[in-house]
């Protein structure tokens, strides 16, 4: 394949792949469900910040010479600068829950991603058993036809039988494992099918120092943005709690009628909240304590997560270039093949050699499946 060619089917798998994870976060009934709640969490949160509701009374009291009638009606306020307070906390609040969000949107889409890389390992591991069988059955006609002929034995003969049904049992199995796959990408799909027959990896160049390349992403982290809105947000809760112990207002008016007497006017009144909100700072400064402690863990174990897949991905890259050069002259089962066919290899000999050749093959293809996992994963935070 050129090389022109082989970036062009390059270039369509990983169309093929980013349009199958469009649909998926389309259609995805947890991802729908999960932004059905954040978005009923963003409406709650709304409603932390609103007047108290308006009061009213009405009294009658009967008496002589005359009945006694009293009405009021008041409305209370926070002090004006727990309002705001409370609205930064809200925005934080929404924040999170988008952080949250997008942090488990990243799991599911990763989720489907290696699926789709598990996938294109078997359509690969398919297309090589797809191979085998067909020159094993060649092998086996060609064996029949001498046995008719009495140019070769009986157990020749039974072990080119034995070799074809060996690679219809592991063509079989494959497209078992593959089938599998595609019913993972279908449920992940809200039900609907999705068809991947792509059988070749996008294995872009890796930076090789890891910590250069870490330092340009370690920003990108849902998760960890996710943590950090906590942070923020439980230090907002300082703040409000703070503020909720200053004095609350309300005004109103009252009216006390009594006969032909009349009396109305206007009334305010003072809330001093001495005992309600007592400790709650310390409890908000504890949840910032606990939050950042958790913030930290969760940079200190992405950090070495990191480190260990690009260590991982550094060593299968030079795995997958050695496999690439050995198998980048001709076709090895072809020449095989055409060598047992001419007599120039014995059938033994001939299964043998196969054996290698496919087993080093598989292996290769192993490598670069386990190659694209490892940059899936270090490369997620583009999803």
């Amino acid at each position: 394949m050129s090389a022109a060619l082989l970036a062009a089917v390059q270039l369509y798998s990983q169309s093929s792949i980013d349009k199958i994870l469009s649909q998926i976060e389309e259609n995805n009934t947890a991802l729908q469900s999960l932004r059905s709640k954040t978005d009923a969490a963003r409406a709650e949160n709304r409603l932390s910040n609103k007047l108290a509701d308006p009061q009213a009374e009405f009294g009658y009291m009967w008496g002589s010479p005359s009945a006694k009638k009293n009405v009021s009606v008041s409305q209370s306020f926070d002090f004006p600068s727990l309002y705001a307070s409370k609205r930064d906390l809200q925005a934080l609040k929404d924040n999170s829950l988008e952080m949250a969000y997008k942090a488990q949107r990243l799991e599911i889409l990763l989720t489907a991603k290696q699926t789709c890389l598990e996938t294109v390992y078997y359509n690969a591991l398919r297309n090589l058993y797809r191979r085998q069988l067909n020159s094993a059955r060649l092998i086996a006609e060609a064996h029949k036809i001498m046995l008719d002929k009495g140019q070769t034995n009986i157990l020749e003969y039974n072990k080119a039988q034995m070799n074809l049904s060996n690679m219809r049992a592991e063509l079989s199995r494959a497209e078992a494992e593959r089938e599998a796959l595609l019913s993972s990408l279908a449920a992940m799909n809200g039900g609907q099918p999705l068809a991947l027959e792509d059988s070749v990896y996008i294995l872009p160049p890796i930076v090789q120092d890891f910590d250069l390349w870490y330092s340009s992403v370690k920003e990108e982290n849902p998760a960890l943005s996710y943590l950090e809105s906590r942070v923020r947000q439980a230090q907002q809760e300082v703040l409000v709690s703070r503020r909720s112990s200053l004095p609350s207002f309300s005004v109103g008016f009252a009216g006390e009628y009594v006969g032909p007497e009349k009396f109305s006017g206007v009334t305010v009144g003072l809330r001093i909240p001495l005992w309600e909100n007592r400790g709650r700072v310390n409890v908000a400064r504890a949840e910032v304590l606990s939050a950042q402690k958790e913030l930290d863990d969760a940079a200190l174990q992405y950090y070495m997560q990191l480190k260990m897949l690009h260590s991982k991905a550094v060593a299968l890259e030079k795995t997958v270039a050695e496999y690439g050069n050995l198998f980048s002259v001709g076709r090895g089962d072809e020449l095989l093949y055409k060598a047992c066919k001419g007599g120039e290899l014995s059938l033994l000999n001939y299964l043998l050699e196969m054996d290698y050749f496919f087993s080093a093959f598989e292996k290769k293809l192993q490598a670069e499946k386990d190659l694209a996992l490892a940059l899936a994963s270090l490369e997620s935070f583009k999803l």
